[in-house]
């Protein structure tokens, strides 16, 4: 990995330290040139004509996405974010009243607020696993969960956006696996970031955004559907004519693949550009990426410790989200002095992460993500800054 040449490529970390990738990251120049490029072909020629002469670049999106997590081209469906992903995925199991849903209390805001309208509506049973002294996922409470439930759906978040915890979720892959139980996995906040292999998590459904850890362009995201999936002939409650044929005045064929969750009308030019940033992650490598990047998480956390800051991160498996807040808890000065000296960072409110921050007893908490194109010397800086 050449730091130069990523930060050659990245115009918009040369005149600030930016850490708030786990919000909105920063695109390399040739997603920005990829999607500008095609929006100029679209002005020339027309939507229609512009997507037919990039008909194979467009179809390359599906073969960079799948190889980001260890799929198959066929697995894939481009989506406008994780959360379309994400109610995609749900509006494609038929549940009933009484059915049950069995999640984490780290799970993402919009995830357990669609969880919370299902119970409302459909009469469905939201049920959360305990988590061990050390933060992590009780596998034994999920187990014996699923062994009194039966549960429609498990579903776990793999990174919490409030924290630099890591679930895991290829454990709780082998308990769905053992039960056959159907499993959602939400990674909008991993990839990019670390590896993600969908073969060894074992999920029916794996949720993805562009803007964060991906470098991708806002407004995009994919779907991993599996094959049991497809074979079930599952699809999103909403369809139209990208996913089925109308094959006959009152009946449909679903396309084969997981395409069937796409919608037609989309924007080409976000999905070259996400394709490019997917090529863009692949080059460099996601194992590289990630060993790197828990290197720089790690030496901020030392740094903010050192000075006297609290860290709130809990778990034996961290990743590059760091949050953390003075040693009585406010947030205010801490704020003010990153906002002062140019650092761009995200705050987490107790809103976005009810049952973690209550936990922790917080209102909110400084949120920074370092990713690959930050420096050792920018962490340094920061904790620097913070001294005191």
């Amino acid at each position: 990995m050449d730091l130069n040449i990523i930060r050659r490529d990245t115009p918009g970390c040369s005149d600030k330290l930016f850490f708030n990738s786990a919000g909105g990251s920063l695109m390399p120049e040739t997603v920005a040139k990829t999607m500008i490029s095609h929006i100029h072909s679209e002005q020339q020629y027309g939507g229609y004509e512009a997507a037919d002469r990039n008909a194979e670049q467009i179809n390359q999106f599906y073969e960079q996405a799948a190889r980001l997590i260890n799929a198959q081209p066929h697995n894939m469906a481009f989506t406008v974010s994780s959360t379309d992903a994400y109610a995609k995925a749900l509006s494609s199991i038929r549940f009933e009243n009484d059915d049950v849903i069995i999640t984490t209390n780290d799970d993402y805001i919009s995830n357990q607020i669609a969880f919370i309208s299902l119970q409302k509506n459909l009469g469905v049973k939201v049920i959360r696993t305990q988590n061990l002294a050390d933060h992590e996922l009780d596998l034994e409470d999920l187990e014996n969960l699923v062994k009194k439930h039966n549960p429609k759906l498990v579903a776990v978040t793999h990174v919490p956006t409030s924290s630099g915890l890591i679930q895991n979720v290829e454990g709780a892959g082998e308990i769905c696996r053992r039960y056959d139980i159907l499993y959602l996995v939400d990674a909008c906040q991993s990839i990019g970031q670390m590896v993600v292999d969908v073969e060894k998590i074992g999920c029916d459904f794996l949720t993805v955004t562009g803007r964060k850890f991906m470098r991708g362009p806002r407004g995009t995201g994919f779907l991993y559907v599996s094959d049991r999936v497809l074979e079930r002939d599952m699809a999103p409650l909403f369809l139209d004519m990208s996913g089925a044929e109308w094959s006959a005045f009152d009946d449909y064929k679903l396309l084969k693949t997981a395409k069937r969750f796409e919608h037609w009308e989309t924007s080409i030019s976000s999905i070259l550009g996400l394709s490019e940033a997917a090529k863009y992650a692949s080059k460099i490598g996601l194992h590289t990426i990630e060993t790197y990047n828990k290197k720089l998480a790690e030496s901020l956390r030392n740094g903010l410790r050192n000075n006297g800051l609290r860290v709130l991160d809990q778990g034996n498996n961290l990743c590059s989200i760091v949050t953390f807040c003075a040693a009585d808890h406010s947030t205010e000065k801490i704020y003010k002095i990153l906002k002062e000296n140019n650092v761009y960072f995200s705050v987490s409110n107790k809103s976005n992460a009810l049952i973690d921050f209550t936990l922790k007893n917080l209102d909110r908490a400084i949120r920074l993500s370092p990713h690959y194109f930050n420096t050792q010397e920018e962490i340094d800086q920061v904790v620097r800054m913070l001294a005191g």
